[in-house]
């Protein structure tokens, strides 16, 4: 699967597509992705959580170029489908803002009638996401110093703040 952005990908009414400040559901999540075809549903949920690389973490804030991040999760639910015909629903929530440790950043959950397209397609949604959706994050350690990084370029480069 590749994911170009050459030309605007409309998003399919069945799917679920969204950025918002509000706290993210897992229980919504799933209702959005199921479907009486499908035999599994997976979803991801990615947290905040307490250190990055042994270093304390107080909370993350998010910010997202809304247009540009919304078009990268139709066109990773127009790939899902172009290399996985049965797939039912594809969700992608993400979440912006300042989260405290233990909330939910973001949930991506695929419904398809086998367990294995459903993992492979979860799996390349939030790995695509990460990489190229316009989504940083800034982090705020415990000894009140942060730092701004790029979800997907930063951790490719292997860059770090200190």
């Amino acid at each position: 699967m590749t994911t170009t952005l050459t030309s605007r990908v409309k998003p399919r009414a069945e799917d679920s597509f969204a950025i918002s400040f509000a706290p993210l559901s897992l229980e919504e999540i799933y209702t959005k992705s199921d479907d009486p075809a499908n035999g599994a549903v997976v979803v991801m949920s990615g947290m905040v959580r307490n250190q990055t690389d042994g270093k304390p973490v107080v909370a993350l804030e998010y910010q997202a170029y809304e247009p540009m991040a919304l078009q990268v999760f139709y066109q990773i639910a127009s790939d899902i489908r172009s290399s996985t015909s049965d797939v039912n629903r594809v969700a992608i929530h993400h979440r912006i803002g300042r989260l405290r440790v233990g909330e939910i950043s973001v949930l991506v959950a695929v419904g398809c009638p086998h367990r294995s397209e459903a993992f492979e397609a979860c799996r390349y949604a939030i790995d695509t996401l990460k990489h190229n959706a316009p989504i940083w994050k800034k982090e705020h350690w415990q000894d009140g110093s942060s730092c701004w990084v790029s979800i997907g370029a930063c951790e490719q480069l292997g860059e770090n703040c200190s």
